[in-house]
């Protein structure tokens, strides 16, 4: 989760727009996870045309996941985008149940209220930043979708790094398109000629989205995806105390700030016990 927090944090410290940021992202992550493949020797490449098509399609979702949630950095700020992420758990307590075809589960949804509340106190003191908010929200219900979808697919048998490879691949051809739409400069934007950018979108690509991805997919054999995402709610967190430190962000934030973070918090520390009281 910590990894995942540096996410917004290298996100906002990278001076290119949103579209331009995750399209070098995603096509480093190709280079390294299919790099990674190729090395080890032992791992099959071509899924043949049904699940390298399922894993591109998931792959788009994701493009699309990255360019609102950094959209929503870039309009707003890292505490705004982290905050509406946070809605994820919410998200998933819908949407794994209808794509996994199990009933809802009362006490996830009602952590993920508690999680919806904090987002509200958030939101009530943050009004300049509410497009930011939606972006981080359609962001979150992104994630939501697409980590039960790759949960299936890690149950499948799905291979971690080659997964990432096949969905970076899709993830920077979204990104690609968005460009020209989003970006002032067209596709002359994709000139990144500030060392300190490529420091950032090398981070962004190796350390948080090859390593990161895999390693979460990888715990996606074992834990729901509910879990993984409810886990998740505390990279709000993190980030929020990154942001503090190097933005100097907390000087903007009011009490109530605090306190939706704290309902987030709450949320997660009462998981284990619900889960405990009321059974799978």
């Amino acid at each position: 989760m910590v990894i995942f927090a540096a996410t917004t944090i290298l996100g906002r410290l990278a001076t290119v727009s949103a579209p331009v940021l995750v399209t070098w992202r995603c096509l480093l992550a190709v280079v390294g996870a299919f790099l990674w493949v190729v090395a080890r020797g032992d791992r099959r490449f071509w899924l043949g045309r049904r699940e390298t098509g399922k894993l591109l399609g998931i792959g788009a979702l994701i493009g699309l996941h990255w360019l609102c949630l950094f959209g929503a950095v870039k309009i707003a700020n890292v505490s705004i985008a982290l905050a509406g992420l946070a809605t994820l758990s919410l998200f998933t307590a819908f949407t794994e149940p209808l794509l996994a075809r199990r009933r809802v589960r009362p006490f996830e949804v009602l952590l993920g209220l508690i999680v919806l509340a904090g987002i509200g106190l958030i939101a009530g003191v943050e009004n300049a930043h509410v497009a930011g908010l939606v972006l981080a929200l359609c962001s979150a219900l992104l994630a939501a979708v697409f980590m039960v979808l790759n949960k299936n697919v890690v149950v499948g048998g799905g291979d971690p790094m080659v997964m990432v490879g096949w969905e970076m691949l899709a993830s920077m051809l979204v990104c690609l398109v968005a460009v020209p739409v989003f970006d002032p400069g067209g596709f002359s934007a994709l000139r990144v000629t500030d060392l300190s950018d490529w420091l950032w979108i090398g981070l962004l690509a190796w350390v948080c989205t090859v390593f990161a991805q895999a390693f979460s997919n990888h715990l996606l054999r074992s834990i729901s995806a509910y879990d993984f995402n409810l886990a998740a709610n505390f990279e709000p967190v993190y980030g929020i105390l990154g942001a503090a430190v190097v933005f100097g962000e907390h000087a903007n934030l009011k009490p109530a700030f605090y306190l939706g973070a704290s309902a987030i918090v709450l949320a997660n520390l009462l998981h284990p016990w619900l889960r405990k009281r009321f059974g799978e």
